[in-house]
């Protein structure tokens, strides 16, 4: 009776942690399909290399080391897509994400993970971060001009679930604001399509400008704001498996995916949490199986991810923008709270900041990227000061 109660409770955390995770990020995933010029049927094959990515990305090294190493999708990467994408075609695109993930891949091979993450000054990333984000945070009240009694309810649930399950207030609050859409007769779902999805290949095109600007920026805040929590995550419960190898696995199915869609793998660190509690299975060796619950759940998504798409591409604008500033809002909260920690730092920071969410592009090379280059010529140049 109590092993077959732990199998149940392994595959609930598996289940849950698949859940919070299309709830709170697909939407903005949507975002950065659109912004790269992505058809629903190009759409549905991100959502199948994604899902199918995750799921085999996860399980294998779930196996092979008993650990619960749970795989995502960058959603900072998302957001970045959608705010970087639009001043390039599909197959420059495409070719933005094959680059970052041999980034990735070249930094697992190298064994210098740790290393590499180091030579970018925490606080100029979550800056740039923050830059990124932003604008999502934005959205949600500008989302109140189309409809302020939706963001208003979606608000108030927010925080009123958060005060009881903070992790399903994400969940929770979609949910409801589907729901007041529903009973207002606001949506329809005449269109939604049920079937397997269909894998879409696209040659890349290489363009310099983008893998600079949208490119390493990717890289560096997958490895800075995804990898790097989930190793810390994993290593706060007592996990320690051999990093590089998954980093570089992860890396590589990116490379391999990107040309169907697949923009960014990395460790998850919140939803991982789930497969690492107590919850998940009173024994720790055995929480491994979660995650191998969840890959399992992610391939089954991946599959049906067109039958998804078509469901978000049902709801209005306003409801997309209000649920994804809503799933950003503790991560933009982290990204200030890192950037402008320290007063030293503040003004380095600051400049990132402002440059990031201008928007700039100079030389064919997006914001992200100058946000960054700026933030650490001023940072060391105050340093310079310092020591002389």
């Amino acid at each position: 009776m109590a092993k077959s109660t732990g199998q149940f409770s392994t595959f609930t955390a598996g289940l849950l942690a698949v859940i919070i995770s299309y709830s709170s990020s697909i939407a903005i995933v949507l975002q950065a399909a659109k912004a790269a010029g992505a058809t629903e049927a190009q759409i549905g094959s991100w959502m199948l290399a994604l899902g199918v990515g995750i799921g085999i990305s996860s399980i294998i090294p779930s196996l092979l080391t008993r650990t619960p190493v749970l795989m995502a999708w960058s959603t900072p990467g998302a957001a970045l897509l959608a705010t970087s994408l639009m001043q390039y075609n599909y197959a420059q695109s495409i070719a933005v994400f094959m680059f970052a993930s041999l980034l990735m891949t070249l930094v697992g091979l190298s064994g210098l993970f740790y290393q590499f993450s180091r030579w970018i000054p925490a606080h100029l990333a979550a800056a740039m971060l923050a830059g990124i984000l932003v604008h999502f945070g934005m959205g949600l009240f500008i989302a109140a001009e189309e409809s302020w009694s939706l963001v208003l309810l979606m608000l108030i649930s927010y925080f009123t679930v958060r005060h009881f399950s903070p992790r399903l207030a994400v969940v929770i609050t979609l949910l409801i604001g589907v729901g007041f859409l529903f009973f207002q007769d606001s949506l329809s779902f005449s269109h939604l399509r049920w079937g397997l999805t269909a894998p879409i290949w696209q040659t890349p095109e290489w363009n310099l400008g983008a893998l600079i600007g949208v490119g390493i920026p990717l890289f560096l805040v997958t490895l800075s704001s995804q990898n790097l929590p989930g190793v810390a995550v994993m290593q706060t419960y007592g996990y320690q498996p051999p990093m590089s190898p998954i980093i570089a696995g992860s890396g590589l199915m990116g490379v391999i995916l990107a040309p169907f869609g697949g923009f960014a793998y990395n460790l998850a660190a919140i939803t991982a949490a789930l497969c690492m509690s107590p919850e998940s299975h009173p024994e720790p060796a055995q929480r491994y199986k979660a995650a191998i619950y969840a890959g399992l759940i992610y391939l089954l998504c991946g599959v049906f991810g067109a039958t998804l798409i078509s469901f978000f591409l049902a709801l209005p604008h306003a409801l997309i923008a209000a649920i994804s500033g809503i799933a950003l809002i503790g991560t933009i909260s982290q990204s200030f709270a890192t950037a402008f920690n320290e007063s030293s730092h503040r003004e380095s920071a600051l400049f990132t900041f402002l440059a990031t969410a201008s928007g700039i592009s100079l030389f064919n090379i997006g914001s992200a990227f100058w946000g960054l280059v700026i933030g650490l010529i001023v940072h060391h140049l105050l340093q310079l000061k310092k020591t002389s």
